[in-house]
């Protein structure tokens, strides 16, 4: 018995012993077991009891790792409800069109992926066959993540059905004449059939466990009963070392998302090689589930496997099979038997005599073909036990081989994810192995034909007959005709236009405000979605916790510290915000799935993602893309924008780049919005065009990103004149001139156009006083709302020319006519208001925040910048100076009298 001054007290239990003496005798048991049977031995009776101890709900903390075997023995697998047989034909049918379409496409050069889905195919059908639940059902149906690199076997199956015909197979990768299959996942390019982009590695996972998390987030607020709902990503192992593979796998546990399910493809390869070649990816994966909380189911080895474990009666075998790295077990892939029998089984003495049992095509039958993975009892058993478990999601841990069936060339070799094509060798020992009744005459010039049982086949009959009990076609995304959404009251929107008088108000809380007063609307209100990661008391929403609550499944089962306060934290399980912690990837997660609720759904939901605009497009514009590529609908709201507006924080916080990355997006419309009335149309604008009705032409399927600043400023009454609306929404209209800001210029004098931006605007207007008081200088302002949309629009128009139609940018007709140079300022780097130069006629220049933030104040930092109103009126007279209409020594002068 271990004698326990030995143990550290690092190690000691903190609990209380109250029977040392029956805590010996446990301890010298196992001693005497490890003594007399071994340490594998002990070790198998402390895991058996550690399993028993955790099925009855006693108190400790779990195994996270298991043997190396399956999770569901043989003898517990529940009877397939199917006709095992034609599915096995139908899935055969899919292999093969799935490496025809890429391997035809590949004589365009356009690539392809091959091994993927043949390691993954029984993954997917057996899910299609007796699983997924499709849209024309009650509900919603599922929501399907589909592995990217599988989407041939995607591409095979709805050729099948009849859903696409060979010259859409033919068009894989090659879009551009308008009847192509897109590369992946892509529903802009592929609206009736993709739902969710997933090929950029990382987003599938954490998209899906926010979409499960969304689904309960409406149920839970009486929007739509989505209990029947499942979501299921199919993911690669490879995949899940990207950081938002994982990030969010205690929030699925921690809320008890048991509408959840992963599918893990362990096929043990990444794109190069081995995913964990001196490991094991599989024992990897188990514990950091475990660890985080999850159900995990694993399906590793085929019904071949069974005679050997039943010849394992001293755990040889399981031990063996625990210790081999994943790259020997690639090895043993392709290696004849004898390498087999010498690397695995002659390690030890034990297994070296079970090997002697044992054929040389049950070995090769083992260790080549039977993965867990590639049979539809193991998949449907492991389906089945997911669908069980109840208050945790699932994670089903499939080992499979890369590129199976496809032949000796490609399975496991590490080149295997770049073999774009088979020879037609390769193609006819493909068609023996899978028993298709495709002719040698059938390779006309050695082109490798589609096959198709026939519209009326068997085969296809079962296959339409499986997905009409399941509620129709999948993958399928449904448009569902919705009502466009009312507007809300014209007195929200207009309760700005007056301004702020002598009060400060910064265009964060203007936003906030309007916010407030939409939420409250009786048509619309329920259907904002405010995000938000643990930033609400920076962006002054405290105010909409006591109102709206913040959702959380358990409701609020504390007292809040603040509760006497008029704004204190309220949870609760029908709560409106979310708010997510310090996770900005969570938060766009949360967003994808509120913006598309209303094709995934049926369901219009507003949301707006209000984020530090520094950790917005710089962290997550991946999501952002991913986004445009969903059609999400929705406004993105970047506060405490710009590169001088935040005191003090310096070079990490202080944004003056995201409208720069912000215009790489096209579905992105980017403002930056200088007052509160803007702010006001430009929502006005988003709701009407995203959700009410959207004019001819128009795209509804975009979103919307503003930036907001947290520098209080004098909010002023919104000009009279004609036109500013449309100007604020197009990007661009004159503030006021010289002559109505009250700047009585004299006779003849020099005229400037000054072009700001957000916050920036404010700086202009102190400029256009000082030239016209110091300098005899008359300075029109305008502001530039959207110096994005205003590039878009001419882009458009040169597009209209070269196809002979006439069409003048909106910013050149904005600017007929104003008189002298235009000199444009921001508080981001000049890249920005730089996009709008080439369409200018009169001389153009400008001023921006470039290089990296710093900590100072704000004052400070423009003047480091150069963006100041002292600054522009230095840069103002220098254009002016240029063209003789001021003189060069002014420029001297006032870099003198002002400092700089």
């Amino acid at each position: 018995m271990t004698d326990p001054k030995a143990i550290q007290p690092s190690e000691l239990d903190q609990l209380p012993d109250r029977d040392p003496e029956e805590t010996a005798e446990w301890q010298a048991s196992l001693d005497a077991v490890t003594k007399a049977a071994g340490p594998h031995r002990a070790a198998y009776l402390m895991r058996r009891t550690l399993e028993r101890a955790e099925g009855a709900g006693i108190a400790l903390p779990k195994l996270l790792e298991t043997d190396y075997v399956n999770s569901i023995p043989t003898a517990d697998e529940p009877a397939v409800d199917g006709d095992e047989a034609l599915e096995q034909r139908i899935t055969a049918w899919n292999r093969w069109n799935a490496a025809a379409m890429v391997t035809r496409g590949s004589k365009h050069g356009v690539g392809g992926h091959i091994a993927t889905f043949a390691s993954a195919a029984w993954l997917y059908e057996t899910g299609f066959n007796h699983f997924f639940k499709g849209k024309e059902g009650d509900g919603s149906g599922d929501q399907l993540y589909i592995q990217g690199h599988a989407s041939p076997g995607i591409y095979a199956r709805a050729f099948l059905d009849g859903r696409l015909n060979e010259e859409q197979l033919d068009n894989f990768r090659r879009e551009a004449g308008g009847n192509g299959l897109p590369s992946y996942p892509h529903p802009r390019r592929l609206p009736w059939l993709w739902e969710f982009p997933t090929v950029s590695m990382g987003l599938g996972p954490i998209s899906a466990i926010y979409q499960a998390r969304f689904n309960r987030y409406l149920t839970s607020r009486g929007i739509k009963d989505l209990t029947n709902s499942h979501v299921w990503a199919f993911l690669g192992d490879g995949e899940m070392d990207e950081p938002e593979s994982t990030t969010a796998l205690t929030l699925a546990s921690r809320e008890g998302l048991d509408n959840l399910t992963f599918v893990i493809n362990c096929n043990l390869q990444r794109l190069d090689g081995p995913v964990r070649a001196n490991f094991k990816i599989v024992q990897e994966l188990e514990a950091q589930f475990r660890g985080a909380g999850w159900n995990v189911v694993k399906s590793l080895w085929g019904t071949a496997w069974d005679e050997l474990f039943q010849l394992d009666t001293t755990g040889a075998l399981v031990r063996r099979l625990r210790e081999v790295p994943d790259a020997q077990v690639q090895t043993y892939q392709t290696r004849d038997a004898a390498y087999i029998r010498e690397d695995f089984f002659g390690k030890d003495p034990q297994l070296a005599e079970m090997a002697k049992l044992l054929s040389d095509d049950k070995i090769l039958e083992c260790f080549h073909y039977s993965r867990g993975g590639h049979e539809s009892r193991k998949v449907y058993a492991a389906y089945r036990a997911a669908l069980a478990h109840k208050g945790a999601p699932t994670v089903i841990l499939a080992q499979t081989v890369k590129g199976h069936t496809l032949g000796t060339g490609f399975a496991s070799k590490n080149a295997n994810h770049q073999m774009k094509k088979l020879s037609v060798d390769e193609f006819k020992d493909m068609r023996d192995l899978l028993g298709l009744p495709i002719k040698d005459s059938d390779f006309v010039d050695g082109v490798v034909p589609y096959g198709h049982p026939g519209a009326d086949s068997p085969e296809v009959r079962y296959l339409q007959e499986r997905r009409a009990a399941l509620g129709g076609p999948a993958p399928a995304r449904r448009v569902h005709p919705v009502a466009p959404l009312p507007a809300p009251a014209e007195k929200a929107f207009t309760s700005f236009d007056k301004g702020s008088g002598s009060q400060n108000v910064a265009t964060t809380m203007a936003f906030v405000r309007l916010v407030k007063d939409l939420v409250r609307d009786k048509e619309t209100g329920k259907r904002w979605v405010p995000i938000v990661p643990d930033e609400a008391r920076t962006f002054g929403m405290e105010s909409l916790f006591p109102s709206l609550g913040i959702y959380s499944p358990k409701g609020q089962t504390y007292e809040p510290v603040d509760r006497d306060q008029l704004m204190y934290y309220k949870e609760a399980k029908n709560g409106q915000i979310l708010n997510e912690g310090i996770t900005e990837a969570g938060s766009m997660a949360d967003f994808i799935a509120a913006s598309t609720s209303y094709a995934t759904h049926g369901e219009t939901m507003i949301p707006f993602y209000i984020f530090y605009s520094m950790f917005g497009w710089q962290r997550t514009a991946d999501q952002m893309w991913q986004l445009g590529d969903q059609l999400g609908r929705g406004f993105l709201v970047g506060a405490t924008a710009g590169r001088t507006t935040l005191t003090g924080e310096g070079l990490q916080h202080a944004d003056g780049h995201s409208p720069a990355i912000a215009a790489t997006n096209p579905a992105s419309l980017t403002y930056d919005p200088a007052f509160a009335y803007e702010v006001a149309a430009i929502v006005k604008d988003g709701l009407r065009r995203m959700y009410g009705e959207a004019a001819p032409g128009e795209d509804p399927n975009v979103f919307y990103y503003l930036t907001v600043y947290n520098e209080p400023m004098p909010q002023p009454a919104k000009p009279s004149a004609a036109g500013v609306d449309e100007g604020i929404v197009k990007g661009l209209y004159r503030f006021n001139t010289a002559e109505s800001a009250g700047l009585a210029p004299a006779a003849n004098a020099p005229r400037i156009q000054l072009l700001g931006s957000g916050t920036a605007i404010h700086w202009a207007l102190k400029a256009q006083k000082l030239l016209a008081e110091e300098w005899g200088v008359s300075a029109d302002v305008w502001s530039a709302t959207s110096w994005t949309e205003l590039r878009r629009d001419a882009m458009d128009a040169d597009a209209a020319l070269l196809r002979g139609e006439e069409r003048t940018p909106y910013v050149r007709q904005a600017l007929q006519g104003a008189e002298g140079p235009v000199l444009a300022v921001s508080d981001y780097m000049r890249q920005v208001p730089d996009q709008i130069a080439q369409w200018v006629e009169q001389d153009y220049s400008s001023l921006g925040a470039d290089g990296f933030g710093l900590s100072d104040t704000r004052e400070a930092a423009r003047r480091h910048f150069g963006v100041d109103a002292e600054s522009i009126v230095v840069a103002a007279l220098a254009q002016l100076a240029k063209r003789g209409e001021v003189k060069a020594t002014a420029v001297k002068e006032a870099r003198e009298r002002y400092g700089l």
